[in-house]
């Protein structure tokens, strides 16, 4: 099991999920969604930006693009998306398969409602390769996000 993984299943441990492996890929939306037999906004996207005094986490639907605007006055200060480099240096995985949990370092975390329209979500597991699905409440309350709107 790879140490991305590893981080992941331990932060959901006491928790009531499964981790799915998937045969193809899951590093966009459209790819998790038809691997999970879901639609698309039940994926949940872990974007995360880059400030001046912090990396944010920015959990959203699938089909929904976070705009850097209200995500900026959300966090209190100017974003810009953050490179693959910062990404993995800070979460400890790779674009593609940054898990809303299990991260190296915390980041201030926010979640789009729209999530909460369903009774179940998919997030990434830590692996392009990899998923777990949850209801949106509970993951509200792992990740310890807060709601807010911050989406185009």
């Amino acid at each position: 099991m790879s140490k991305s993984l590893t981080r992941v299943t331990e932060a959901l441990k006491g928790v009531d999920v499964t981790i799915l492996q998937t045969p193809a890929s899951t590093r966009t939306a459209p790819e998790a969604a038809a691997m999970a037999g879901c639609a698309v906004d039940q994926i949940v996207k872990s974007i995360l930006f880059q400030g001046e005094r912090s990396l944010c986490l920015f959990l959203t639907a699938g089909g929904n693009q976070v705009d850097p605007s209200r995500a900026s006055a959300l966090a209190g200060q100017a974003l810009t998306r953050a490179d693959a480099a910062t990404v993995r240096a800070v979460t400890g995985f790779a674009i593609g398969g940054v898990s809303p949990v299990g991260h190296l370092t915390a980041s201030p975390l926010w979640m789009d409602p729209r999530l909460m329209d369903f009774d179940q979500v998919w997030a990434a597991a830590g692996t392009p390769n990899h998923i777990f699905c949850v209801a949106p409440s509970v993951l509200l309350t792992l990740t310890g996000a807060t709601l807010a709107p911050f989406t185009v």
